[in-house]
């Protein structure tokens, strides 16, 4: 017992003076020793330690829509509100944007120092009618609580007060109800036709048929279009309908751009296609009115189409969809692309478009036409 007592007393007299040599140290050198703890201390924001992780730490917050820790660990947070964050990010109005989530991200330095990066981030947006993509210059600097991004806001301008007149034609359906003495009577379907058909086989990954439908009525009809091949020996290949690649709600004389893929028949096992134009009346307004302004035509590699929808009416147009269709210098249609605008489209406000265009056939535009399809949810209510 008495050994086991002789440690004990040798412990506490250790302990003891540590104490002591601690207190000394704190009353001595407060500076140092409150520097040396503060490194063994949790921190209220961890310190981000590069440039790449600052990046990443946000694309990643982004992703899963954790506004409060994005917002906080920005640089310039104090330019804008959060609120301002999130309608940068997911638009507003109810356009396509608000409807998305991030599929993912790549971004690359473009330029680094010891204070400062420069980062080009494009953020790959998925939603139900496709996806779109969004690229932003970061600017990444570093301070107290490490590498924080300098968030490069984009604000929409307000649409002032104002009274925009409108004058459009609009026409309304009354069909036969159940106790009208009509007979069979009946408004009758409206008279399309197809004014432009030909197939192309598209780098060899299947058969894909491009066309022009016209409204050749007095009414607006409600469109579609589905095309079936055909083999050698009569038999059906496959059947497809134009679906997104066309606009389907055409006004009187109007002209919509269609395109059908076929991604498993090859042109080469086709003989004949069967066209199926099918038309319903529907009712319909020409209003809202959206200008297509600054249209520019971008070369290979990534070949594109831009340019700004302008929406020319009072009400708010949650989602556009525009058609572009290429034409050689001989006016045969050569492809016909898509998008959507990835904001809602106010009065009087700009919203930029792009539309891929096939780096192999850029060469061969000489011509295009664009043209828009808008949906918005006032009508539906």
């Amino acid at each position: 017992m008495s050994d086991h007592s002789g440690k004990g007393r040798v412990l506490a007299f250790v302990i003891m003076v540590a104490t002591l040599v601690l207190v000394a140290m704190g009353t001595l050198w407060p500076g140092e020793t409150a520097i040396a703890m503060e490194n063994f201390s949790p921190r209220l924001l961890p310190v981000v330690p590069s440039a790449q992780g600052a990046v990443d730490n946000l694309l990643q917050e982004i992703g899963r829509r954790d506004w409060q820790a994005a917002y906080s660990g920005l640089a310039n947070k104090a330019e804008f509100t959060e609120s301002d964050l999130i309608r940068d990010l997911m638009g507003d109005h109810g356009g396509l944007r608000t409807y998305a989530t991030l599929a993912g991200y790549d971004a690359r330095p473009v330029h680094a120092s010891a204070e400062e990066a420069q980062f080009r981030a494009i953020l790959r947006w998925s939603t139900v009618l496709g996806t779109f993509q969004d690229q932003r210059d970061l600017k990444v600097v570093r301070g107290d609580e490490g590498w924080q991004v300098v968030w490069p806001i984009v604000k929409e301008r307000p649409v002032p007060p104002q009274v925009i007149p409108v004058n459009y034609l609009r026409w309304d359906v009354i069909y036969r109800g159940a106790g009208d003495d009509w007979g069979a009577q009946d408004v009758d379907a409206p008279h399309v036709r197809i004014v432009d058909m030909h197939p192309v086989d598209h780098l060899g990954e299947g058969t894909t048929v491009l066309g022009e439908l016209l409204n050749d009525d007095a009414v607006p009809a409600y469109v579609t279009v589905k095309a079936t091949l055909l083999g050698k020996d009569g038999s059906s290949l496959a059947t497809e309908d134009a679906f997104d690649k066309m606009s389907h709600v055409l006004l009187p004389k109007q002209v919509t751009p269609f395109r059908i893929d076929f991604q498993n028949v090859s042109l080469s096992h086709v003989d004949s296609i069967r066209m199926e134009p099918i038309s319903n009346l529907v009712a319909a307004s020409a209003d809202p009115v959206v200008a297509i302004q600054d249209q520019q035509l971008h070369p290979s590699p990534e070949s594109s189409l831009t340019g700004q929808l302008v929406n020319q009416s009072g009400q708010t147009v949650n989602i556009a969809h525009v058609l572009a269709t290429f034409y050689d210098s001989g006016g045969q249609i050569v492809w016909v692309s898509d998008g959507y605008a990835d904001r809602a489209l106010m009065p009087q406000s700009p919203v930029p478009f792009s539309v891929p265009v096939p780096s192999d056939l850029s060469s061969k535009i000489a011509n295009y036409r664009v043209i828009t399809s808008t949906y918005s949810t006032s009508r539906l209510q």
